[in-house]
């Protein structure tokens, strides 16, 4: 599951992935940008992996494009950027949303720099923990560009519209204290890895299959219409009440800790 760009190390159901370009400060290249496409689809895959923690080696979590080892002239651009029918997703966008479509926690450790693509990378998991000095900043602007890995979306369930334009048109670098006050990320702390482990402790302690289909029903509802949303909450919990974590659940009583059946649901 490693790659050039991307180590995955998995210890008691936890899933260290760590940004792997630390000379050039996690920047993404095309190959950096193909490893976090695909990674997450390997670790869903790993029905053992309960909980994953997404970090940077090095200095910084990832400081944006790389614009020449992207590739962003000629066949290659057009290749990347461009979609087949149905297609969801380009490259640069996939390399982003393949984290929100992991139906296992997410949990980003952010320190040092997050800039432009580095911080849609970041907003695509489920909870972001940066250091209180941490430099963010929706960074395309000041390259005449827009955020165009999933920001568009991810932006919007965190900020209000006027915070959200502001960020994005002025591209003024904060911290991560601000980032908090924003609403950008999930807390601080002076070590981001040790809290995310110890967030993720909690979670593995709950049953897979429920992380996986709260993770879908707010994924999924967020935006939807009442109607929408209650036929969904429906649906995912008679699959969770039919489910083998379930019954161990009930069995073990309210304070007991269950030894969890892999998870069931994607």
């Amino acid at each position: 599951m490693t790659t050039d760009r991307i180590t995955v190390d998995i210890r008691d159901g936890i899933a260290y992935a760590t940004l792997n370009r630390a000379d050039k400060m996690n920047s993404l290249d095309l190959p950096m940008l193909e490893a976090l496409a695909s990674v997450p689809g390997q670790l869903a895959r790993d029905r053992s992996v309960r909980v994953v923690i997404l970090r940077g080696d090095g200095r910084a979590f990832c400081t944006g494009l790389d614009f020449a080892g992207a590739k962003l002239q000629g066949l290659s651009a057009v290749r990347n950027f461009g979609k087949f029918p149905g297609q969801k997703t380009n490259l640069f966008q996939q390399a982003c949303w393949a984290w929100r479509e992991l139906p296992v926690p997410v949990i980003a450790a952010v320190h040092g720099h997050c800039y432009g693509g580095g911080l849609q990378v970041a907003l695509a998991a489920d909870f972001r923990i940066a250091t209180p000095d941490c430099k963010l900043s929706v960074m395309e602007a000041r390259w005449g560009l827009i955020p165009d890995m999933t920001g568009s979306v991810t932006l919007r369930e965190l900020l209000p519209m006027d915070v959200a334009k502001r960020l994005t048109m002025t591209a003024e670098v904060f911290s991560g204290t601000e980032a908090l006050g924003y609403g950008l990320v999930t807390s601080v702390a002076e070590d981001p890895l040790a809290a995310a482990e110890e967030l993720a402790a909690q979670l593995v302690e709950r049953s897979p299959d429920a992380l996986a289909a709260t993770k879908k029903l707010f994924d999924s509802t967020w935006t939807s219409t009442p109607r929408s949303a209650f036929w969904t909450e429906s649906l995912l919990q008679l699959r969770l009440l039919r489910g083998r974590n379930h019954r161990l659940a009930r069995k073990a009583g309210r304070d007991g800790s269950p030894d969890w059946a892999p998870r069931s649901l994607d």
